[in-house]
């Protein structure tokens, strides 16, 4: 059996993943704006020696027909939320092993200052940092609030890698490693080790001095999640941790492959990008007990809510199609993701579904053994090299995983017990011998 990575996934807002529970008695999540909250989430996971924490983010809201409903605001469903890069900062000097993981959107960020944010991040945690890549699937609401035009689906993965390689100028060519000496009988840096970058693409220019030196990992370790065609294709060549929603084993396994066989065709083996699922569950003491601690989960959402959150992830407003009609039917130029995964249901179906559990994993519902079966079996079954867990309440959902699923992966030899003493993430993560991307990487031809 393999040794399985594990992840947290957090929202640094009240709801997460498009459904909304904060009125569920055992939630906190509604003090996501206060630092002690963050501070008792990292604990828990460092104390549980979680390989990281991730940060989910987006800058877009509900919309339907280019007016924000009410409930979206009543809910919280997707506004206010927190910057991820300033809670990840304001975690680093309590932690001392977790990952700490940030998305970024390649359509709003400036590259020259998001290169220099993330090095820095990944220099005061000593190696720690990870960058969830993302083109903004809420991208409609987005590019209004920054003055921008709308970027067509695949056009923003064309965008995302000329991104790529210009931030990859910046960790990776503008300073050597050994560029920096710290001699006060000498000098400070080899001018000699540090380059001019220069960067001509079809979106971005950039023409300086990296205003960072090299940071341990150098580039951040790169996290991506896509089902799309464009997807996929820009994970293979430059994820190294690729994520994918909840489904069957059939579903998973047929996703890893798709991803393993994009990497090859990138010239990269197979495993060097691990594929991780997201994975969601209730705990019970029985098998029934576990059934009724969902349907309070189910019980603390509206149902109204449901159509607006489905409208922030694609811009369709669903409540405007006959229940029957088929969802291959309708299109958008946001997350392609979110419609490509109900291939052959209907909108009525999508509605039921959404409202369960909305873009996060459905959960798996039972005793601890049973769902420690599950994580077993589907990472088996379909190739997986571990899970991004979603809470369904926040903190009790992670504290029960912990204490009752946790120690039974253990005992099966599944997830280790203790972290390596002074291990960057990307060595834990992929197994790699250093704390450098490997040479098949494409971010490798711009080192001198």
């Amino acid at each position: 059996m393999r040794n399985l990575k594990l992840g947290l996934f957090e929202n640094a807002q009240t709801n997460a993943s498009g459904t909304a529970t904060w009125r569920h008695p055992d939630s906190r999540r509604h003090l996501f704006d206060t630092l002690g909250y963050w501070r008792e989430i990292a604990q828990i996971c460092e104390d549980a020696k979680l390989d990281f924490l991730f940060l989910a983010d987006a800058w877009g809201w509900s919309e339907i027909n280019g007016v924000r409903p009410p409930i979206a605001t009543e809910e919280t469903l997707d506004l206010p939320r927190l910057d991820p890069f300033v809670v990840a900062s304001a975690l680093l000097a309590g932690t001392t092993d977790l990952g700490l993981v940030v998305t970024g959107s390649v359509l709003v960020e400036p590259p020259y200052a998001f290169a220099r944010r993330l090095a820095t991040l990944d220099q005061l945690s000593g190696g720690r940092l990870g960058w969830n890549i993302v083109t903004t699937g809420t991208a409609d609401t987005a590019v209004k609030a920054f003055g921008m035009d709308m970027v067509a689906h695949d056009d923003r993965y064309t965008m995302a890698e000329d991104f790529l390689d210009l931030v990859y100028k910046y960790w990776e060519g503008a300073w050597e490693p050994d560029a920096l000496e710290k001699d006060k009988d000498g000098r400070f840096a080899d001018p000699a080790k540090v380059h001019l970058v220069e960067h001509e693409g079809p979106y971005f220019r950039s023409h300086g001095y990296g205003n960072t030196a090299r940071s341990p990992q150098g580039t951040p370790v790169l996290f991506q999640a896509g089902a799309s065609p464009a997807g996929r294709r820009v994970g293979g060549r430059h994820g190294e941790c690729m994520f994918v929603g909840s489904g069957s084993v059939q579903q998973l396994a047929g996703h890893t492959a798709a991803i393993r066989e994009e990497a090859v065709r990138a010239g990269r083996r197979a495993d060097e990008v691990k594929v991780m699922s997201a994975f969601s569950c209730v705990v019970g003491a029985t098998t029934a007990d576990a059934e009724r601690r969902w349907q309070r989960v189910l019980d603390a959402q509206r149902p109204e809510v449901t159509v607006a959150s489905y409208a922030m992830f694609t811009g369709l407003d669903l409540s405007s199609y006959a229940p029957d009609t088929p969802m291959s039917e309708l299109s958008t130029e946001m997350s392609q993701t979110q419609v490509a995964r109900f291939a052959g249901k209907t909108v009525g179906d999508v509605l039921a579904d959404w409202h369960t559990h909305g873009v996060g994993a459905r959960p798996v519902v039972g005793t601890a053994e049973e769902i420690a079966d599950e994580i077993c079996a589907l990472a088996e079954g379909a190739d997986l090299d571990g899970f991004l867990l979603s809470p369904t309440v926040q903190p009790a959902s992670t504290t029960e995983f912990v204490e009752s699923v946790l120690p039974i992966l253990r005992a099966r030899g599944v997830f280790r017990g203790e972290y390596a003493a002074g291990e960057s993430l990307r060595e834990r993560l992929t197994g790699a011998s250093d704390r450098a991307l490997p040479a098949s990487h494409p971010a490798a031809q711009y080192r001198h």
